[in-house]
């Protein structure tokens, strides 16, 4: 296949990386700032053409296949452009930044003949399909995740669009913990309703997005999320819940404990990215092409990757207030 990757920074060259892994050979290499795709050319694609302009590649290339690794504010426009011309999609998350973008999205995957895919990676991380399937046929009562981390000025400074709401649409909950969140969708099921409040606690002046956020999900099952970069440094992302029977289960990134006993463990295997990012990417992208070599449909599509949106702009309207999902 004829394999693009589109935004050659932190997370797209993770994507190259993972690719080589899996013995494919990207073709086309596409950033605004060519002397960051050059180099990863020379580093990791030696073979792949450099491209300045997406829609210039696409009409000149016709890629089967890409992977939109840009700011957040690119995303749609880029889905919808590539669905349109019945080119493969991986998207890196989030799937979109407004709200307001994600009907012509949905409605670019419904028509396209092309396959949409987003990039949940942890998802794919052993101790998550564990817990998956161990709450098959389990009631769960109640459950809290908590994302501790650090983001200082920084990292905010190393790109002009992180840390806008132009651009970014959002700080921790839309970046970081975004995958915690969706981890949670996925376990406990969709949420209804949300009450949650966001704040800037060490970054006034320096960003326009929140460095930490609170919520309360209902549902089927409710729960609670807590969230922040304005850590002193970061901590293992954990989530723990209450099954039938009064068990407690906690998961860790590489462990599951019942009731303070261990119940699982997964050898800690690094990613092609940083540490955070978990090992899912390799096994992401190898089911996405696994999936279209099949012809059958990727798990993660963009109505699946819209429900844990939904619930991120909840959280944003709701100020304090129930607000529906």
């Amino acid at each position: 296949m004829k394999i693009a990757v589109v935004g050659l920074g932190v997370i797209g060259k993770t994507h190259v990386k993972a690719l080589s892994f899996l013995g494919q050979e990207v073709s086309l290499l596409c950033d605004i700032i060519p002397e960051r795709a050059q180099k990863v050319k020379e580093t990791l694609a030696p073979n792949a053409r450099v491209y300045a302009d997406f829609h210039e590649m696409l009409e000149k290339e016709k890629p089967d296949a890409v992977h939109i690794c840009t700011p957040h504010y690119l995303h749609a426009e880029m889905v919808i452009e590539a669905l349109r011309r019945d080119i493969h999609v991986l998207c890196e998350k989030p799937l979109c930044m407004k709200k307001e973008e994600l009907p012509a999205v949905l409605a670019a995957e419904a028509a396209s003949k092309a396959t949409l895919g987003v990039c949940h990676q942890n998802r794919y991380n052993e101790v998550n399909r564990f817990i998956k399937d161990y709450l098959k046929g389990k009631k769960v009562t109640t459950a809290h995740g908590t994302v501790t981390w650090a983001r200082g000025k920084a990292y905010y400074d190393s790109e002009p669009w992180r840390g806008t709401k132009a651009y970014e649409g959002g700080g921790v909950l839309i970046n970081q913990a975004l995958h915690t969140l969706d981890l949670m969708n996925w376990f406990f099921g969709e949420a209804e309703a949300a009450i949650a409040s966001c704040s800037n606690f060490s970054l006034k002046g320096e960003i326009e997005v929140e460095d930490t956020v609170s919520a309360r999900f209902y549902g089927d099952v409710g729960y609670t999320f807590f969230a922040t970069n304005a850590s002193a440094g970061d901590l293992c992302v954990e989530i723990t819940f209450k099954a039938e029977g009064e068990e407690q289960i906690t998961v860790l990134p590489h462990a599951v404990y019942s009731n303070g006993k261990v119940l699982f463990s997964a050898e800690n295997i690094p990613g092609y990215g940083k540490a955070v990012y978990g090992n899912g990417h390799s096994k992401l992208i190898a089911d996405f092409y696994g999936a279209l070599a099949e012809h059958r449909p990727f798990a993660i599509s963009g109505k699946e990757a819209a429900a844990v949106m939904r619930m991120i702009w909840a959280v944003y309207e709701s100020k304090g207030e129930k607000t529906s999902v």
